[in-house]
């Protein structure tokens, strides 16, 4: 996992998919990015049933303001499937995606978004926005929300407060 573009080969079964299994790879994958003191959100594509990527953020790591595990982990399953519509796919996020992660899923006509904890200062699906459902863009995003938040939001929750503390890991 986590900056290894390389996909996984876990299989989940589409027809009785369990939201909650692809999940706690992506809440694996933030805690990965905890390793180079990044805010902790993951980010797994399945495609058909199978894991075709898995991401964290990696901003502080390559410096980049748009390393978020999003964008990476869509970035990584367009190349694994060798086109950039990423249309039969579902992108599972322990945060909710921010106006460029957002953005970006339209743009590759993401089929499916599920998503952990809420962000009331920067979701741009529910909290601000709407931009997954928004009538003035050409591509709707099917949105499932809350699956393993309240791990995912302990997990930011515990980052931003030793950060705070002057103690980061």
């Amino acid at each position: 996992m986590g900056s290894n573009p390389t996909p996984s080969a876990m299989s989940v079964d589409a027809d009785a998919e369990d939201l909650h299994d692809p999940m706690l790879l992506a809440l694996a994958e933030a805690r990965a990015a905890l390793e180079h003191h990044d805010v902790p959100v993951g980010a797994v594509v399945l495609h058909e049933g199978r894991v075709i990527a898995s991401r964290h953020n990696e901003r502080e790591v390559t410096h980049d303001p748009s390393a978020h595990a999003e964008i990476l982990a869509m970035r990584d399953a367009a190349a694994v499937l060798g086109q950039w519509r990423l249309d039969d796919c579902t992108l599972y996020v322990t945060l909710e995606p921010c106006a460029m992660c957002a953005g970006a899923a339209v743009n590759a006509r993401l089929g499916r978004l599920v998503y952990g904890a809420d962000d009331p200062k920067a979701g741009a699906v529910t909290s601000h926005f709407g931009l997954l459902d928004g009538a003035v863009l050409n591509h709707r995003v099917e949105v499932i929300r809350g699956i393993g938040a309240d791990e995912a939001a302990e997990l930011l929750r515990s980052f931003f407060r030793e950060r705070r503390s002057g103690n980061p890991r």
